[in-house]
C-alpha cells in the first residue's frame, strides 16, 4: 500500500531553507511520497518529525540560522535527539568541531561526534562524483563532492556508514550517532534513495 502525502502515518520532514541545495532535498523526500516542508522560521519546526540541513556553504547557513532566530529551536531540537540528516554543510553545522572555519568561525550545533575539515577535497574545480562503499546494501553508490567536508575523526557512539578511497586510503564519508545522519557528499543531486 502506498503512502500518501497528508497521510497521518507519513512523516513530515522540515528541510532547512536558508540556503544551498534545499529544493533538491524536497523534490527527493518527494519522489519518496514523504511530506516535505521548508523551514525559514522557528514556528515551522514545531509540525515536523524530522530536519534535513543541506549542503550550500557552511559559514551562511549558520549567519543566516542565527539571524532568523533558528539557532536556539535547533540546538533545543537536536539535544533532545531528535532526527536531523546533515548533508555537505549540513554535517559541517551539525558536527563537534571545523577546522578550516572562516575567520571569526561560525556557530555549530555541536552534537555529532566527529571533527570536519570543510573544504576537504578542494575548491570548487575539484568537485567530483565519487564510489561509496556501505555496508547498508553491501554495495558501492554514487556521491557528488562538491566542495565537500572530510571527516577527520570520529568520537564516540559515531558509526561510520560510507567509505570512499582518497589518498590511497578509506575515509568516512557517511556517519551516524543515534538520531543523527551526516554524509560529506550530496545524495539529493542522485537517484540513490539508499541514504
Amino acid at each position: 500500500e502506498k503512502r500518501r502525502m497528508g497521510d497521518s502515518k507519513t512523516p513530515r520532514i522540515g528541510v532547512l531553507a536558508l540556503q544551498g541545495a534545499f529544493k533538491e532535498h524536497v523534490t527527493m523526500l518527494e519522489k519518496l511520497e514523504v511530506e516535505a516542508v521548508e523551514i525559514r522560521n522557528p514556528k515551522e519546526l514545531e509540525d515536523v518529525s524530522g530536519i534535513i540541513i543541506p549542503g550550500g556553504e557552511s559559514s551562511t547557513i549558520s549567519l543566516v540560522a542565527e539571524e532568523w532566530k533558528l539557532i536556539d529551536p535547533l540546538t533545543k531540537w537536536i539535544s533532545e535527539d531528535r532526527p536531523i540528516f546533515g548533508t555537505c554543510a549540513g554535517m559541517i553545522f551539525i558536527a563537534k568541531d571545523a577546522k578550516n572555519q572562516k575567520k571569526d568561525g561560525q556557530k555549530l550545533l555541536g552534537k555529532l561526534n566527529i571533527v570536519v575539515d570543510r573544504n576537504h577535497f578542494g575548491r570548487q574545480k575539484f568537485s567530483f562524483e565519487g564510489q561509496v562503499s556501505t555496508d547498508l546494501d553491501n554495495q558501492k553508490h554514487s556521491g557528488i563532492f562538491i566542495r565537500a567536508p572530510g571527516i577527520l575523526s570520529v568520537g564516540e557512539g559515531v558509526k561510520v556508514l560510507g567509505t570512499i578511497e582518497h589518498n590511497d586510503k578509506k575515509m568516512p564519508v557517511a556517519v551516524q550517532q543515534g538520531s543523527l545522519l551526516a554524509t560529506s557528499f550530496h545524495p539529493e543531486l542522485t537517484e540513490d534513495t539508499v541514504w
